[in-house]
């Protein structure tokens, strides 16, 4: 029997309806005569309010709500990889067909293409007993993503019928079994998941191996691990989309889901024109075959916007579940807090600090907990890693949404509008940012890179620490008063923002693997402490400044990744120029006496 209510009054994406007492908080709901998508967010009575993920504009008290029986759920199933959806998961493809270059409303569209035949591989047969996260059937979805069939976690029980080998579309049931009251199930090719559930797991792990993006700033001075969970704060212009953009291309996540909440249709634009024609750097295939993009930019609906961010994360926990490890990147937070903003106004809801709602950090917890490397309830291993953007407003990292954000995450890339404007980029500030992922991601550099990672870095930090102390002092009495050894920190610390630090996102710079990273940090290392040598034996620093070997450190970040033995050559030649300054020096200084 249908279930339906009637529309009694409409504010913007927020609609008050009567005839809902059987109806389910979250609970998915058609309303009016162009069956727009809702949701119910609040009972009251006989009344409900509802959030509409559509234009609202043309509904009419005393138009039909009817109930979907399920809270806003998304498809999961071969056809995912490669795809671009809206906040709501439906394929944006499909409904340009559907509607023209103009989204239409309504409708019910498909969030994946049922009539698409896949090839099945069955892994079980039948009369084998299955538990939840069994494989059951694999689909070569791309050349680079194996899609993996697993029993749902609410199933288990004896296999009576599995789908044979072969072609099938997407309508066709991939198993029947009977559970352990013997009940007769079937699971279908297509499965469907409330998004704004997460995802049961066996085990969390910790995080101990490091997420590799290719950026030397992020790699080699604020890692991330695998699972975990970073924002990049900054204001306009300041380069956090380029900066995602980078992670998305270059992180070595087995997939990575782009979510555009809210940001300004020309960056989407380019991301959607951009991505497809990127080259995978490891397969040398399209990027896009390991890539999901979910674009829900400014000028469509804000409710849609607010789903948009657990639409991409149910995606990201179904290919975790596999065994994958997923990047989600998520472009902006900030824009998805303001949806939360403006329907929480509509909702006549007493708000918080600067109109946000009170339970605007709950939101944010529950969005960066669902990271994580887990154990799988299949006993695979996987991981979410959850990177999200931060648009404060003028760049102010005092206002709410950065604030709340900085109390559930674990590594802060904060984009400083002075480097940005200097042309340094990431702009990523070496003295607001950190990472609390260092020391327990060292371990895995010291074991895959190099023993002396840790070391390395550590001298890294102190340099760039101890130049902060010294630029004030330059800044109030210059430089040319100041002793030789704090010259010396200053002019190696020059050469780490600049040779190490700064790295161009167009060109062969644009990904730098960690070897290379290692390679340039240790080289930079190796300069100042033979240096430092030579400066407490009263060599001037002048002598060691003039030399052209110490102009070559500035441009390591130059050398090709397939030419890193030039870096040894490089170090024997600044090796015998130091070595000739000292000898001369001593010489002179044996004349004068």
């Amino acid at each position: 029997m249908e279930r339906q209510g009637r529309i009694v009054a409409i504010n913007g994406p927020v609609v008050r309806a009567r005839g809902l007492a059987g109806f389910a908080m979250r609970e998915m709901v058609e309303v009016g005569p162009l069956r727009l998508l809702g949701e119910v967010i609040r009972q009251e009575g006989d009344e409900a309010i509802l959030q509409v993920f559509e234009d609202t504009q043309g509904l009419l008290p005393g138009e039909p709500v009817v109930g979907l029986g399920e809270p806003l759920s998304v498809t999961l199933g071969p056809g995912l990889v490669g795809a671009i959806l809206d906040g709501i998961g439906r394929p944006l493809g499909a409904l340009m067909k559907k509607s023209g270059p103009f989204l239409g409303r309504g409708g019910g569209l498909e969030q994946l293409d049922e009539d698409r035949n896949w090839e099945i591989f069955p892994q079980v047969t039948k009369g084998d007993i299955v538990t939840a996260g069994t494989l059951l059937a694999t689909v070569k979805e791309t050349p680079l993503v194996e899609h993996r069939l697993l029993l749902p976690p609410d199933m288990e029980g004896e296999v009576l019928e599995v789908l044979p080998q072969g072609f099938h579309d997407g309508r066709a049931s991939l198993l029947r079994l009977r559970d352990g009251f013997g009940r007769e199930r079937v699971l279908p090719l297509m499965q469907r998941w409330p998004v704004r559930r997460a995802r049961p797991v066996r085990q969390r792990l910790l995080p101990e191996e490091p997420l590799l993006t290719g950026q030397r700033v992020i790699d080699g001075y604020f890692p991330i691990a695998r699972g975990g969970v970073a924002a990049i704060p900054g204001g306009f212009g300041t380069g956090k989309t380029v900066t995602q953009h980078q992670l998305a291309k270059w992180s070595d996540a087995q997939l990575v889901v782009y979510i555009g909440c809210g940001e300004r249709g020309n960056e989407m634009t380019q991301v959607l024109e951009e991505f497809p024609s990127l080259e995978d750097p490891k397969t040398g295939r399209p990027l896009m075959e390991r890539t999901i993009l979910i674009a829900n930019t400014s000028n469509m609906p804000v409710a849609a916007r607010e789903a948009s961010i657990y639409t991409g994360l149910t995606i990201a926990e179904y290919f975790r579940d596999m065994g994958y490890d997923v990047a989600l990147m998520a472009d902006s937070t900030s824009r998805w807090a303001e949806a939360l903003r403006e329907i929480s106004g509509r909702l006549e809801e007493i708000p918080a600090e600067e109109g946000f709602p009170a339970y605007l950090p709950s939101r944010l917890a529950e969005f960066y907990e669902r990271a994580g490397r887990v154990t799988t309830m299949g006993g695979e291993r996987g991981s979410v890693t959850l990177i999200g953007a931060v648009s404060p407003p003028g760049g102010d990292f005092t206002e709410p949404v950065t604030r709340h954000t900085k109390r559930f995450i674990r590594c802060f890339w904060a984009l400083e509008r002075d480097l940005a404007s200097a042309r340094h980029y990431p702009a990523i500030s070496w003295m607001n940012s950190y990472s609390e992922y260092a020391a327990e991601v060292r371990p895995w550099f010291e074991s895959h890179i190099d023993p002396r990672w840790g070391s390395v870095q550590d001298e890294v930090r102190r340099l760039l620490s101890e130049d902060e102390r010294v630029q004030q002092v330059i800044q109030l009495v210059g430089e040319d008063v100041l002793p030789d050894e704090q010259r010396l920190v200053a002019l190696v610390a020059s050469i780490i923002k600049i040779g190490f630090l700064q790295q161009g996102a167009f060109g062969p710079d644009a990904f730098c693997p960690p070897a290379k990273t290692f390679a340039i940090m240790e080289l930079i290392v190796h300069f100042y402490r033979r240096a430092r040598d030579l400066v407490a034996k009263d060599v001037p620093l002048r002598l060691i400044r003039e030399a052209k070997e110490v102009e070559a450190l500035y441009r390591l970040r130059e050398i090709s990744v397939a030419d890193l033995a030039s870096f040894e050559e490089i170090r024997l030649k600044l090796e015998s120029r130091l070595e000739r300054i000292g000898t001369e020096r001593l010489a002179v200084g044996r004349d004068r006496r």
